[in-house]
């Protein structure tokens, strides 16, 4: 039986707004009224970035900057961690990268595609976490980072150059560049995670050292996790595999490296996704809530 003009439209319309309301999914909705777009000055640079600010904080009142990876949107970036933040009562900031030479939204962490490129997005991001502590009385002790692949390199100069002014840091598919560790010695403690696939074809497992992938030298993953361990003078390591995500679905095995017995008792972890590819690795474990749990134990 043809249906009625009317009832065709109609269901048009139903299968439109079903798809929008998928989109919203997988993104940061602008009828999501809780994460507020904001601006800020620096060196010359109208920068953006995302907050959010729960109605109550607890008591550590602390602050997660995330950071979006190379190419990235600020506006779309795992729209969970909102839904972590209102959970555990912490103010939540998503900056936005500048554009580099190609034109590509991304942190300053050195790429052969990124020369030419001025932003010190380090001094900024250090910049505006000191803003927003003070404009939302946050904690100056608790402020957290974390970040994906391009993201997550800049997690690593954070390390390098600032752990003093983190609480502790979690890169998810992240690389010391090369460069890093010729010119640079990480100067400080600071409680680390990296979480990283081993067929990863982005970010190698193995490292890049003749930089065939295009993105500079790098080095080896748990070479990169080592010289964080040996930084924070952990002493002996204890490994375990986490339990399967979702025992419904094929997920890959993670083991869980932990290095222990570090300064004022920090502790680095290597969570290594056997088989993950170049992702958050949400299908194989709890990803965003494993950060918070890792930086809720530094909260003061």
């Amino acid at each position: 039986m043809a249906m009625k003009p009317i009832g065709r439209k109609f269901f048009m319309m139903a299968c439109v707004m079903c798809l929008s309301a998928i989109s919203c999914l997988g993104t940061l909705c602008a009828q999501d009224v809780r994460l507020s777009k904001r601006h800020i000055q620096f060196q010359g640079i109208e920068r953006l970035y995302y907050l959010y600010v729960p109605d109550s904080l607890a008591q550590g009142k602390s602050l997660v900057v995330m950071l979006h990876g190379y190419g990235g949107n600020a506006a779309n970036l795992r729209p969970e961690m909102i839904e972590i933040a209102a959970k555990h009562h912490f103010a939540l900031c998503i900056p936005q990268g500048e554009k580099d030479p190609k034109g590509k939204p991304s942190w300053n962490v050195r790429y052969p595609m990124q020369e030419g490129m001025k932003t010190d997005d380090v001094a900024f991001i250090l910049h505006l976490v000191k803003t927003l502590q003070q404009e939302h009385g946050l904690n100056p002790q608790n402020a957290f980072l974390t970040g994906m692949s391009n993201g997550g390199e800049m997690c690593y100069l954070m390390a390098y150059q600032h752990p003093e002014a983190w609480g502790a840091i979690a890169s998810v598919a992240g690389l010391t560049m090369e460069w890093l560790i010729r010119e640079k010695q990480p100067c400080g403690a600071v409680p680390f995670m990296e979480i990283h696939g081993t067929e990863d074809r982005t970010s190698e497992w193995l490292g890049d050292p003749l930089n065939k992938g295009g993105w500079g030298a790098y080095l080896a993953v748990p070479i990169a996790v080592g010289a964080i361990v040996a930084s924070n003078r952990c002493t002996h390591e204890e490994c375990t595999q986490l339990p399967l995500f979702d025992v419904a679905k094929p997920t890959r095995p993670v083991v869980l490296h932990r290095y222990l017995g570090g300064t004022n008792g920090y502790e680095v972890r290597l969570y290594e996704v056997v088989g993950g590819q170049h992702t958050w690795h949400m299908a194989d474990m709890d990803t965003l809530e494993e950060i918070w749990t890792f930086f809720s134990g530094y909260v003061r």
